[in-house]
């Protein structure tokens, strides 16, 4: 039986979570990235944070960061749905110095990082896997393909990286449907 205390917390929960403006949400730089102006060897970097709005209550969305050594950048690899519906692919390649920016408003989390010359040898094949993501122009949320189907895909190519992902990155289970992948 439902106390009247969890209804209200319930309700206030859903008011709470649904106002939000993902516009005036933040996408600031949570600091947990090496600095690329201060690192100089090759970096890689996993991120999660809480999904946008009621989501968030149970799922992430995750990305991925790669820097070659000497690099001022990072690349950043993630997959965003609302890409698809406005015609431009699911798969979202782009340089940033900070790739550990808040996802609308929900501070990321680092999964994994890989430096030095494991980090060198994996970034240029990674740089190629995403040539070959199978699913770089499709989303959907539930099962899949979506932001987190393209890391965990990436971790089943190269088990070296060592990259887990949290149990709430549903639609990681996904990447399996790749017949290509090594088992």
């Amino acid at each position: 039986m439902f106390s009247i205390f969890a209804v209200l917390l319930l309700t206030s929960s859903v008011v709470a979570c649904s106002s939000q403006d993902w516009r005036n949400t933040s996408r600031e730089p949570a600091g947990l990235s090496l600095s690329p102006t201060v690192t100089s060897e090759a970096v890689i970097e996993a991120y999660a944070a809480d999904a946008f709005g009621w989501r968030g209550w149970f799922a992430v969305h995750s990305w991925l960061a790669v820097k070659p050594a000497d690099a001022s950048e990072y690349t950043v690899y993630e997959v965003v749905g609302w890409r698809v519906d406005s015609g431009q692919p699911a798969l979202r390649i782009y340089q940033t110095a900070t790739p550990d920016r808040y996802w609308y408003g929900a501070r990321p989390e680092k999964l994994l990082t890989v430096t030095g010359s494991q980090a060198a040898q994996l970034i240029p094949q990674i740089a190629a896997a995403a040539d070959e993501y199978p699913w770089a122009n499709e989303y959907e949320a539930v099962p899949g393909p979506n932001s987190n189907t393209f890391p965990a895909w990436i971790a089943l190519r190269f088990p070296e990286l060592g990259l887990q992902l949290p149990f709430s990155a549903i639609g990681s289970g996904y990447a399996d449907n790749d017949p290509r992948l090594p088992y």
